[in-house]
């Protein structure tokens, strides 16, 4: 999994994209805090070579936490800025800082 930020001289935001190498899966999606957890609102696409991507317009300075939804299972990104215990979900969830 990749995560790469993005910084907008012009505003402020990060565009910040998402790659999932899932190559048997059949759907995978972000969630988190800056989609109000929504499983629906930000899927990403399946390239060709097998791995999700999407690309999200963030506001700079937050910390927002993720989490991915690959075929139903909630799983991390190992390359997250840092985990924070969730007592909704009993997980931690990724946390993303821009």
């Amino acid at each position: 999994m990749a995560i790469t930020k993005q910084y907008l001289k012009s505003k402020p935001i990060c565009k910040v994209t998402f790659s999932v190498p899932a190559e048997e899966a059949k759907e995978v999606a972000v969630v988190g805090s800056f989609n109000a957890w929504d499983t629906k609102a930000t899927a990403l696409k399946k390239l060709k070579n097998g791995t999700f991507k999407g690309t999200l317009n963030l506001e700079k300075d937050n910390s927002y936490e993720f989490r991915y939804l690959v075929d139903g299972a909630y799983i991390n990104d190992e390359q997250a800025d840092a985990y924070a215990w969730s007592d909704y979900a009993a997980a931690e969830n990724g946390v993303l800082n821009v």
